[in-house]
């Protein structure tokens, strides 16, 4: 009945600056024994898990286990529309799934959509078994959907208010470098000096570098510090002066650029005036 499945008593609001996960496996533990075995295919994933990857071989390490004892520790569901949400769990349920199991135990909480998102993200960051960038979007999903200050986050996830900040900053970086911490190619250390600079071409070029060469966060910290020293550019010269004593003398349009002067003129008569005003040209006698 729905009176006999647990709730978590004084709420949300009870648990905030505790270890969520201690928690939920409090609840695990002491309801164990109301837990239900539900069909493997009516539990459908949780859609605020901010886990985007799981170490294969651990999981199949976890599948071994359950063949042989089967899953001692109840998931944590709760109803949906159609079948069950997962709350907590995930390892356990996807380890199940490469057995020949149908069935789970699993507790089934009473859980309103904004709880369901607000534990699942805050379990997940504080069990740190993140990624920096899957950390970051955890934050911002929380701080987006609950109007949440950084500061009041920090109290809800035990994690100080300059590392929120600074996590929440790699979700600046081009996407390419995202994916690369995503994936765990490189570490938070390696890619939080990049976000100083603002140029994304330069950002994605030296995160490549750092792929290829293998530097360590210090050694990207004194690249992302080393400034290129631009070239001065050369003052273009001022002809005005120059252009101005030719256009008096030869009474038509000159231009000086540098290493080149254009003199205009009209047709050939012209021609001939501006190069008796240059003394050039020579006399014919007949």
């Amino acid at each position: 009945m729905a009176d006999d499945k647990p709730r978590l008593g004084k709420g949300l609001e009870a648990i905030f600056g505790e270890n969520v996960s201690t928690v939920l496996e409090e609840i695990q533990r002491t309801h164990a024994g109301v837990a239900e075995a539900l069909p493997l295919s009516d539990i459908f994933p949780n859609p605020y898990q901010p886990r985007s990857r799981f170490d294969e071989t651990k999981l199949e390490e976890l599948a071994q286990s359950i063949r042989e004892h089967g899953v001692f520790t109840p998931i944590l569901v709760r109803k949906a529309v159609s079948g069950y949400q997962l709350i907590a769990g995930e390892r356990r349920l996807r380890a199940a799934r490469k057995t020949d199991l149908t069935t789970i135990p699993a507790i089934i909480l009473e859980f309103s959509d904004e709880e369901m998102m607000e534990i699942s993200l805050i379990e997940n960051i504080q069990r740190e078994d993140l990624s920096a960038i899957e950390e970051a979007i955890a934050y911002r999903t929380l701080i987006d959907r609950l109007g949440l200050t950084q500061e009041r986050l920090s109290t809800k996830v035990g994690k100080s208010r300059v590392h929120i900040t600074n996590t929440l900053r790699l979700l600046s970086l081009p996407q390419s470098v995202q994916q690369l911490v995503l994936e765990g190619q490189l570490t938070m250390g390696q890619v939080k000096p990049l976000i100083t600079l603002s140029d994304p071409a330069v950002i994605t070029e030296l995160a490549q570098k750092i792929l290829r060469e293998g530097l360590t966060a210090r050694d990207v910290e004194r690249l992302s510090k080393a400034k290129p020293t631009a070239p001065h550019p050369k003052a273009t010269p001022d002809y005005r002066y120059a252009e101005q004593l030719l256009t008096d003398k030869l009474q038509t349009k000159v231009s000086i650029a540098p290493k080149r002067v254009t003199i205009t003129f009209t047709d050939d008569d012209d021609l001939n005036r501006i190069l008796e005003c240059l003394g050039v040209l020579e006399d014919h006698e007949t």
